[in-house]
């Protein structure tokens, strides 16, 4: 018990451990999208069912006597893949597709060490299950109560949610991610080291097969060795438990994509949705026989209350310290719903392997839901009410199965919900703006147009939205259609820098993030800017929806857009010799953190001139990014400012935090009489962001507040 244990309990540890790690490093390749843990959840998700079902049939289809060797033989294949680091060669130019980029990325980097760490569980529990069986008096085998397997199923989890935990407390703030592929990669062979000897030890457990008996769950067994009869599940019980697992799976990553798209794609943040996922399991896996506890009979009403109240369009704009509670809430009860139904329906440990195989395909048909399907057939965030419509009536479904559920308040909780749905529902819908018109989502998030409308036609405006948050806004009168908006209007930190360089000679300006291109309202004739844009929807829609980038040409300036992520372009490209650069590449509220590490820096004052101006903007409600501009400029030896500037809604010009950072002595004089301009406070004992250490948790504010 104590070896399967211990062995199970690392892989499942390995398993989890690898997702944030893996993640982490190549979510700068992909311009830091939110989207590249969505689709890596996704890849794990089939990764699993594909370790299930290799499972399944070894048990189900190979002797017993050649499971073990098998398994040893990929073992030792799985070796060549260490040590876990991706290569250079897999980074994107910008012009591919990310969601396949990625997948492959992934498959060819810890595709086959990952896919043997997920059959591990239904693998050794299979064997494990096997080897308590006994000879009882007419002949038979039977399963001894010592070999109940499907506690080392809430193991399992157990290890895998101590892997989450210890991500964002432990490794990251410790070690690097260099140091962390290395240190997981030992673990590998420590691991491959166990099974393997579990696997020898299995084959003294098959002895007391039949030889042509097929393994634990197969139907085909001689005579005098069979186990008693037990029913096999019914086709309608496959069906229910790949629902319930597709179902948890989906309010997963899509709770997942919110909290990330509008807070930052950071581990802790990726982490805890899954450490409740896999305690949700742990609990209702852990004993016999699963049933709610009569006190707590009234948290699944609640929970899929507020479930449906987060779907309200203000929802998403509440601070981190009521957000991530509020969802981690609705989600840890809606999994115990979906999880604990699966606990109640486990079927004999003869069929062990096809329930997790089954388990394993509503995972991964909730993975490619939100990881595929849904960026490309839906045009905003609707597998998150889907997910939640979908959580609530197989809630009323599943309390009329029960018979005594008709007899108690559960039945009427859950009905008042069901109502609650639809009045929130149509709350919603009335939320959304009316001038909307259009919205569009790819892998990079869901970009809307609205266009707001005003008794005075001097105001009439179009706005871009990413997510939540407004990337750019245009006057829609001929009149004011070149005035600088938004966080960009004259006063802001960049619209300083922008106009102090006005007065001399044309200027070469790089612009990192394009929105609707208003920075281009700043070019005069024989100017020249450069705009990097990652997210080809953004480029259609400031070109054909906004006229900033059009108007600058007329004037005589020229422009061009450089398709891909920022720094992988400039890595890509000789020295521009800017003026200034400006760093503007948020997705919705969320930074790419890639763009604010040390190389990053180095990079961009390497595109600079010597005496250029580096603009940062740092508006934010939830992190604080003072700390970590500032560490980077002064590892450069440079000068930073920081300047406010304050609402003028009737421009169309809303509060704005810039960091300007640079050598040229002459500007930041220039920067002394205005007002709210600061020189940044050095944070004490702050670690400096590298490309291989950052830790966004140590600058998030969880009380929202903006800047």
């Amino acid at each position: 018990m104590a070896l399967y244990a211990i062995t199970i309990f690392l892989s499942a540890f390995l398993l989890f451990l690898i997702q944030p790690l893996i993640g982490k490093i190549i979510l700068p390749w992909f311009g830091g999208s939110a989207a590249v843990w969505t689709t890596c959840l996704m890849f794990f998700q089939v990764a699993l069912l594909l370790g299930y079902l290799y499972a399944h049939g070894s048990i189900r289809y190979l002797k017993p006597k050649l499971q073990g060797p098998l398994h040893l033989l990929l073992l030792a294949a799985s070796a060549v893949f260490l040590p876990l680091i991706p290569k250079e060669a897999w980074k994107p130019t910008g012009l591919e597709e990310p969601t396949w980029k990625i997948v492959g990325l992934l498959g060819v980097t810890i595709g086959l060490p990952y896919f043997l760490l997920s059959t591990t569980g239904p693998l050794l529990q299979a064997w494990y299950a096997r080897g308590g069986r006994r000879s009882s008096g007419d002949g038979t085998l039977s399963t001894g109560e010592d070999r109940f397997p499907y506690r080392l199923y809430a193991l399992s989890n157990a290890g895998s949610m101590l892997a989450l935990l210890a991500y964002p407390f432990v490794v990251e703030p410790i070690f690097n991610t260099r140091q962390q592929a290395l240190g997981w990669s030992v673990g590998y062979g420590a691991f491959a080291l166990l099974c393997g000897v579990v696997a020898v030890l299995s084959l003294k457990g098959a002895k007391v097969e039949a030889p042509a008996t097929g393994g634990i769950a197969s139907s085909k067994r001689a005579p005098a060795t069979t186990l008693p009869a037990e029913a096999p599940p019914r086709p309608a019980s496959y069906l229910l438990w790949v629902v319930l697992a597709a179902t948890s799976t989906t309010l997963l990553l899509a709770i997942t994509n919110r909290l990330t798209q509008n807070v930052a794609p950071i581990p802790f943040l990726w982490i805890a949705p899954l450490a409740l996922y896999l305690l949700s399991f742990i609990i209702v896996f852990g004993p016999k026989e699963w049933r709610w506890h009569p006190a707590f009979l009234v948290l699944p009403p609640v929970a899929l209350f507020l479930l449906v109240f987060s779907l309200a369009y203000g929802f998403r704009n509440l601070s981190p310290g009521i957000l991530v509670p509020v969802y981690s809430f609705s989600l840890f009860i809606c999994c115990m719903i979906c999880h604990g139904e699966l606990a109640r329906q486990k079927p004999a440990p003869r069929y062990l392997t096809g329930f997790y195989l089954t388990i394993s395909l509503g995972g991964a048909l909730g993975g490619l839901l939100v990881g595929w399907f849904a960026p490309r057939y839906f045009n905003d965030y609707w597998e998150l009410p889907l997910a939640a419509v979908v959580c609530i009536l197989l809630t009323l479904f599943l309390l009329y199965r029960d018979p005594k559920g008709w007899r108690t308040p559960r039945w009427i909780l859950s009905c008042g919900a069901v109502l609650g749905l639809f009045i929130l529902l149509g709350y919603i819908q009335r939320q959304q703006p009316t001038g909307l018109r259009l919205s569009e989502r790819n892998f990079y998030g869901v970009l809307q147009v609205v266009d707001w409308k005003y008794r005075n036609q001097y105001n009439v405006r179009r706005s871009l939205y990413n997510g939540t948050i407004k990337h750019g806004e245009q006057f829609l009168n001929s009149v004011r259609s070149l005035e600088p908006t938004t966080y960009y209007g004259p006063e802001s930190g960049v619209g300083v820098g922008l106009r102090s360089l006005a007065v001399g000679p044309p200027v070469r300006v790089g612009v990192v993030g394009l929105g609707t291109g208003t920075l281009a309202s700043y070019a005069r004739r024989g100017d020249a800017y450069r705009f990097y844009e990652i997210n080809p929807a953004d480029i259609a829609l400031a070109r054909n929806a906004f006229t900033y980038l059009d108007d600058a040409k007329k004037r005589g300036a020229t422009w061009e857009i450089v398709v891909g992520d920022a720094r992988l372009s400039m890595e890509a490209e000789p020295p521009q010799g800017y003026d200034l650069l400006a760093v503007d590449a948020f997705s919705s509220d969320s930074i790419p953190v890639h763009l604010l590490t040390h190389e990053a820096f180095a990079l961009f004052f390497k595109e600079l001139k010597p005496d250029g101006i580096l603009a940062v903007h740092i508006s934010n409600r939830y992190l604080d990014l003072v700390p970590v501009v500032d560490s980077a400029a002064r590892a450069f030896g440079k000068s930073v400012r920081i300047l406010v500037n304050n609402n003028r809604l009737l421009d169309g010009v809303v509060v704005s935090q810039w960091m300007l950072v640079t050598s040229n002595q002459k500007f930041i004089r220039s920067l002394a009489g205005r007002p709210m301009v600061y020189k940044p406070i050095q944070k004490p004992g702050f670690r400096p962001w590298t490309d291989d250490y950052s830790n966004l948790f140590e600058i998030v504010r969880w009380t929202g507040q903006s800047q």
